[in-house]
């Protein structure tokens, strides 16, 4: 079967497309309003998901991993992604900033406790929301496991993953004199900060694109060319996050605090060959944590949509449904 063919099975397993019914822009303070929405059934059981990144934003097809008929689907993009004003902006946008966002949209919509979801980044923002709100945190499923430490960087940028991608490391790395190569995220973030949009969005696309090209296990290569303003918005975003080490108190800090967490219980959904986060991380964390299960997803890489990804998902949800239903 070929690689596109494949790709499309993905949607087999997917819930039918939903209209959210519930769309709002809220105002979170410090110049940020974030956009939020709602969909599936407005009395069901409420799950927020935590969209990858930074910088990603949410999309409609977030909303189909759940049965609309039992979940409270709750999307919302990330301060300065997305629908979120200012756009690409990082003034006042740190990880605490974006659970006290989470917080404000719980008490928005009158939640009690919700489960969480979320995957590469947005398993990060999880873990760390549970970690500092876990009396709110019913469950918690991720997929392609981030924990914002130094060693997933160094893979990532520093060479770890260009290994396997000589060709499309050499892209990546292209862009950048010699001399500055030893350290690609400082590199970067002098040219996507740099006060010059052509530039910015330049060096934009070529951060996104090398992550994008590493993101299937079908991949060929290439990322292909994002628009514009959402690579700037993206990289920007992620180079923030990055080069500040997540705004984490310590290196290892998840995996640190994970007895605050070790009651509540999880999924954890990873492709065996993912590239951008390798699964040491989603295995670790399993160790540290014994209401944990792990799921390795052979033939699948890092994508939410790889087809082995989506259809363990959309189990697990149908699964988790039928435990808390009466």
């Amino acid at each position: 079967m070929d690689k596109y063919s494949d790709q499309k099975r993905a949607v087999q397993y997917l819930y039918p497309p939903v209209d959210a019914y519930d769309q709002r822009m809220l105002d979170v303070g410090q110049g940020h309003s974030i956009y939020v929405e709602q969909s599936g059934n407005p009395k069901g059981i409420p799950v927020i998901v935590c969209h990858g990144g930074p910088g990603g934003g949410s999309s409609p097809a977030m909303r189909r991993y759940f049965d609309p008929n039992i979940y409270r689907v709750i999307l919302f993009d990330q301060r300065g992604c997305g629908r979120s004003r200012p756009h690409a902006s990082c003034e006042d946008n740190t990880t605490w900033h974006l659970v006290a966002d989470m917080e404000e949209i719980r008490r928005l919509l009158e939640i009690d406790s919700w489960l969480l979801f979320g995957g590469s980044w947005g398993a990060t923002l999880a873990l760390i929301y549970a970690q500092t709100h876990p009396e709110r945190v019913q469950h918690i499923i991720l997929r392609g496991v981030f924990l914002m430490t130094q060693s997933e960087l160094d893979w990532f940028y520093g060479g770890g993953a260009g290994r396997f991608w000589p060709e499309t490391w050499a892209r990546f790395v292209a862009l950048v004199p010699h001399d500055e190569r030893h350290d690609m995220i400082a590199a970067y973030n002098k040219r996507l900060f740099s006060g010059d949009v052509n530039e910015e969005i330049r060096f934009g696309r070529a951060w996104s694109s090398w992550e994008n090209a590493l993101a299937s296990v079908h991949s060929n290569g290439h990322g292909g060319e994002s628009p514009g303003d959402y690579a700037r918005a993206f990289a920007r975003l992620e180079n923030h996050y990055f080069i500040n080490g997540g705004f984490l108190d310590f290196d290892g800090q998840i995996l640190a605090n994970m007895g605050r967490i070790s009651h509540i219980p999880g999924i954890i959904v990873q492709g065996r060959y993912d590239m951008i986060c390798p699964p040491t991380s989603a295995w670790r964390l399993n160790e540290l944590w014994p209401n944990a299960e792990l799921k390795m997803i052979r033939n699948a890489g890092h994508a939410l949509s790889e087809p082995g990804i989506s259809a363990e998902l959309v189990r697990t949800m149908d699964r988790i449904a039928e435990e808390m239903l009466p």
